[in-house]
């Protein structure tokens, strides 16, 4: 058995150890703040740019064309395939001509008969006169030969007028294209009866190429660009160069031009219809009745601010952007964005053109909070990003450095 007395020192011994792990302890649960995040920033580009108004709006055919059965008959022959493009005077369909031929026939000898009394009335009137003028007739007969003659007259001018209305009626036996353009289904079926009582529709042509994009226009933007015009820049409708995109396409492909402007505002509405017209060759890209995007140049705006797309966040007070000030300190800026120009978004309110803006490493940066901000060109980060910025990249990216 051990002795109380011997342990003692022991004890003391333990003791001291056990305070020495507790302070060591104490000493690595001390919290250590972690270091800013690093962040590149980058001023507003500062650029001559282009204002554009921008559009929805729908496309429509230059031209529609319902082609009718004009004349009673039955339809012998269809001689298109539905869907193609035709061309104009292109034979489309043949109603049964018999009839109308027999009607022509008969106009043409009615006229040959008219003619033949016309002239044996002449030769009446002729003999009147110079017996009249021989004192061997009267003056009664002398008129009543003149009035015989004029009625034969009139009555070859009606037989000419029936043999025309014949051939007219004929002719509609024969139906051609109005116009180039792409022809619909087939409506009524070979052999059918069409014209009875009323005009058959048997197809529709819609010309493509041309084609419209009708838009409209609100009183904001059309005092804008009324207000251009008091500046001294002619603002005509039809030399105004339109640029147009569909759904799926990038950027705007297709330029047109402006062709026509409503009359006047739309007081129910408050806009102005607008219509703008586009080369659409066959095959052709663009067809009725898409929905399409386009802008309208409305003025030269020097040295704008353009910001990237990716550095503008939202909520539910508008959008903004994120400011490094002098202190590295992270302060959000309300901004008023504008149009997009070169992948870059024009900013009209809310910078002054010096403030250093996130572009990378926005979710790390929180407003208040400190940041280690990296400063790059404007130029160099859209040159890095694939953008073009129309200035040379300059690729040197120097570490902040506070003022």
């Amino acid at each position: 058995m051990f002795s109380p007395v011997l342990n003692k020192p022991a004890l003391v011994l333990a003791a001291l150890l056990l305070a020495g792990v507790m302070s060591g302890c104490e000493r690595q649960n001390q919290y250590v703040a972690p270091p800013p995040p690093a962040v590149t920033v980058s001023q507003p580009l500062k650029k001559e740019v282009t204002d554009y108004l921008e559009f929805t709006g729908t496309t429509q055919a230059v031209a529609t064309v319902d082609i009718r059965a004009r004349v009673q008959g039955f339809l012998q022959t269809a001689t298109f395939r539905e869907g193609a493009f035709v061309k104009k005077n292109d034979l489309l369909y043949i109603i049964d001509p018999r009839s109308y031929q027999a009607a022509v026939d008969k106009a043409v000898a009615d006229l040959a008969d008219k003619k033949a009394q016309a002239e044996k009335a002449e030769v009446e009137h002729l003999r009147n006169q110079r017996l009249f003028k021989e004192n061997a007739t009267s003056e009664k007969e002398l008129v009543n030969a003149k009035a015989a003659r004029d009625s034969a007259k009139a009555n070859v001018a009606a037989a000419e007028a029936s043999l025309e209305d014949a051939k007219i009626n004929l002719g509609y036996c024969s139906i051609y294209a109005p116009l180039s353009g792409r022809i619909g289904r087939n409506q009524v079926d070979i052999g059918n009866l069409v014209g009875a009582g009323e005009f058959t529709l048997l197809t529709t042509i819609k010309q493509y190429d041309p084609i419209y994009a009708y838009f409209t226009l609100n009183e904001r933007q059309l005092l804008r660009l009324m207000r251009l015009a008091r500046k001294g820049r002619e603002y005509a409708v039809q030399d105004t160069v339109i640029h147009m995109a569909l759904a799926n396409e990038n950027g705007y492909p297709h330029e047109g031009r402006l062709d026509y402007a409503d009359l006047g505002v739309d007081q129910s509405t408050g806009t102005m219809l607008m219509r703008s017209v586009f080369s659409n060759p066959n095959p052709p890209a663009i067809l009725p009745g898409l929905f399409v995007r386009l802008r309208v140049p409305a003025g030269v705006r020097p040295g704008a601010l353009l910001v990237s797309e990716r550095a503008i966040g939202s909520d539910q007070g508008g959008q903004f952007v994120l400011v490094v000030n002098s202190e590295d300190i992270v302060e959000m800026r309300r901004i008023v964005p504008g149009s997009v120009t070169d992948g870059m978004r024009v900013i009209e309110e809310g910078l002054n053109g010096d403030e250093w803006i996130v572009v990378n490493g926005i979710q790390r940066a929180r407003p208040g909070a400190k940041v280690k901000p990296t400063r790059v060109d404007s130029v160099a980060r859209d040159a890095a990003a694939g953008t073009p910025s129309g200035s040379a990249p300059n690729t040197a990216a120097s570490p902040s450095a506070k003022p």
